[in-house]
């Protein structure tokens, strides 16, 4: 480890996926350990190096996709220690990929720390096996959901794994949300509904893409004319964009809708999300921002994770996204409008209480960090909590 001059800690994630939740999560990331400890410098591990570059022009970035374990090994090297996460990393086919560094790393002797990850589906014995030895050698493990803690203890962990919360609570709404929703041409004066809609992918492989384009498209016809509200497609990735479109073009009042186009970045997208009336979305980090600023919310849960936060911010937990459940889901809206007074109240206790969990993991980082390496705290920075599980 590095002196009192400074230590230098190293970011593995999903990090340059043009994923406006993972962005959330490594700006947050940064931001706590730079308040608690401003000496550190960082290095963030990237699949897309000049965009994290552009996004954060004071850290150093790696590229490390594609990279042998000699190639990977020099800045490694050079780290104090490797953050693990955090987000959505630990799942079939794609667990290998993130531990193959991390393990490269605990070779070279630097400690791994795992930062709030989320897990799941993870059934592959090859990426099993990687979870089980690299974070049984990790100086801690900690997740941001229940749901993963389960799929970590399924796939053989047996070392103690602790529940945060995701990084991302830790973000502030700004004024810019007006500004931006003028750019993009958004009526002005009118109620707003956002809507998140994804790709199948990996993580939601089992949705019938069809079938939740109607049923979005329902929802969207009944906000429009239950509510007489404007319907705001927000797109966490750029392929979110088709498919907001495919919703669209099924809606009898598609007129009655905007898909937002701009390249926001999490900043932005936040501030936009503060400028809503309601939020219905499949997205978690577009759940998250709505939570954050106050927006009653519909989670449409296509994963553990979604299902996870509906419950622990106390929205409606349905149990998926399938053509079959418009009937129930109309009828969710509806109450969601007319309780969402009392509903946004409750949902503000359970976030400041998601927000102080979520505070756990960088105090925990920043503990272990001034415990290998003595350095410089910001004088108003309270001193790390116990990391006892």
């Amino acid at each position: 480890m590095e002196g009192t001059d400074g230590v230098t800690v190293g970011v593995l994630g999903s990090y340059g996926g043009r994923n406006v939740g993972d962005e959330a999560i490594l700006t947050a990331l940064l931001d706590q350990i730079r308040a608690g400890r401003p000496d550190t410098r960082f290095v963030v591990f990237s699949r897309d190096p000049a965009h994290t570059r552009a996004a954060h022009p004071d850290v150093e970035v790696v590229g490390w996709e594609g990279v042998c374990r000699e190639g990977i090994s020099a800045p490694l090297g050079r780290l104090g220690v490797l953050v693990l996460g955090g987000g959505g990393i630990l799942y079939d086919t794609e667990a290998r990929r993130y531990l193959r560094p991390a393990r490269t790393a605990q070779s070279l002797g630097v400690p791994v720390f795992t930062y709030a990850v989320g897990a799941g589906p993870l059934t592959d014995e090859t990426d099993c096996a990687c979870v089980r030895t690299v974070l049984s050698d990790a100086v801690e493990v900690t997740v941001r959901d229940e749901e993963s803690k389960l799929v970590l203890e399924e796939a053989g962990v047996t070392r103690p794994v602790s529940v945060t919360a995701d990084p991302a609570l830790l973000l502030e709404p700004g004024d810019r949300g007006r500004a931006l929703l003028r750019a993009e041409a958004v009526p002005r004066r009118v109620r707003l509904v956002g809507m998140s809609v994804r790709e199948p992918g990996h993580a939601a492989e089992h949705l019938d893409e069809g079938g939740y384009h109607q049923l979005l498209a329902s929802v969207g016809d009944f906000l429009v004319h239950r509510l007489d509200a404007h319907v705001v497609f927000v797109s966490m990735e750029r392929g979110d964009i088709r498919h907001a479109h495919a919703v669209a073009s099924r809606m009898a009042a598609a007129d009655h809708c905007t898909v937002l186009r701009g390249d926001h970045g999490p900043q932005e997208v936040l501030d936009i999300v503060a400028q809503l009336d309601l939020a219905v979305g499949m997205r978690l980090h577009f759940l998250v921002f709505a939570a954050l600023a106050g927006i009653p919310l519909l989670p449409l849960p296509y994963a553990g994770k979604v299902f996870d936060f509906a419950q622990r911010i106390g929205a409606p937990a349905l149990r998926g996204v399938v053509r079959e459940t418009a009937g129930l889901l109309l009828a969710e809206v509806d109450r969601l409008w007319d309780e969402r007074h009392a509903r946004a109240a409750d949902a503000a206790v359970r976030t400041a209480a998601m927000r102080l969990r979520a505070a756990q993991t960088a105090e925990r980082l920043l503990a272990y960090l001034e415990a290998a390496a003595p350095g410089v705290r910001h004088p108003g920075a309270p001193m790390p909590a116990s990391t006892a599980p």
